[in-house]
């Protein structure tokens, strides 16, 4: 990216996470329904689990609800005319979008803080090496989830994004082993949830949250969100200049 990319892509950040910041309550929206999960469930599967393998699962649902729907925002931006404005600017439609995202991933990070510190007072005896490393896959997949919402939302007709998008969110979390690890499934729902990346982000940070900072799972996480993030950032960086041609 040129220098004048890295700018505008700084002050669409900068612009889109002041909005955020200003509206705390949306925020901890997302938030809610993990945080629900940790207080109402985690007492329950700490019977026969632990926080380590739970905290995590409610991460990738996190990151799921949070970045994986950002694409109400691009919509309210087209209703409202805020997009019709940006589009006629000079700014690069890539720097449009990878302000956008970044944003996203912001806010994922703090949302992901919070549900963390949360967990941490109900019984989470996770390195904080571990979840500090943990974070670098929270933010690579929030940019993920958020390019791809973008392009969902641009592409699906306004009225169609949302059923198609929160009923896509169940059956994606429950393939990632977001609640119980998938090696309890069947033999052929566990293939198939082999095919889906957010299981292998989340089995590479439950063991980042063990204490085990390299191992062929963890490299495989990494390298498979790593892929997942670049193929998503192609799709929406197509679908936003075409949208915005």
């Amino acid at each position: 990216m040129s220098a004048a990319a890295i700018r505008e892509t700084w002050l669409v950040f900068h612009h889109t996470t002041r909005i955020s910041l200003r509206h705390k309550v949306g925020l901890l929206v997302a938030a809610v329904q993990p945080l629900f999960f940790l207080v109402l469930f985690g007492p329950i599967f700490a019977t026969f689990g632990d926080w380590e393998t739970l905290v995590p699962g409610l991460i990738v649902q996190l990151g799921l609800l949070s970045a994986g729907l950002a694409g109400f925002g691009i919509v309210f931006d087209w209703r409202s005319g805020v997009l019709e404005r940006q589009r006629v600017t000079p700014a690069s439609r890539l720097a449009l979008l990878l302000g956008r995202v970044l944003n996203n991933a912001f806010t994922l990070v703090i949302q992901t803080v919070l549900l963390v510190a949360a967990a941490y007072a109900l019984g989470l005896r996770a390195p904080l090496a571990g979840v500090l490393a943990a974070m670098v896959l929270v933010v690579v997949l929030g940019v993920s989830l958020a390019a791809l919402s973008y392009a969902a939302a641009l592409t699906l007709d306004e009225y169609l994004f949302a059923p198609v998008m929160t009923t896509a969110v169940v059956p994606l979390m429950l393939l990632s082993g977001a609640f119980l690890p998938m090696s309890m499934a069947p033999g052929w729902l566990e293939a198939l949830s082999r095919v889906s990346p957010f299981r292998h982000v989340l089995e590479a940070m439950r063991e980042l949250f063990a204490g085990h900072y390299w191992n062929a799972t963890v490299a495989t996480g990494l390298a498979v969100v790593v892929v997942f993030t670049a193929v998503s950032l192609v799709i929406g960086a197509r679908v936003f200049h075409r949208e915005n041609a």
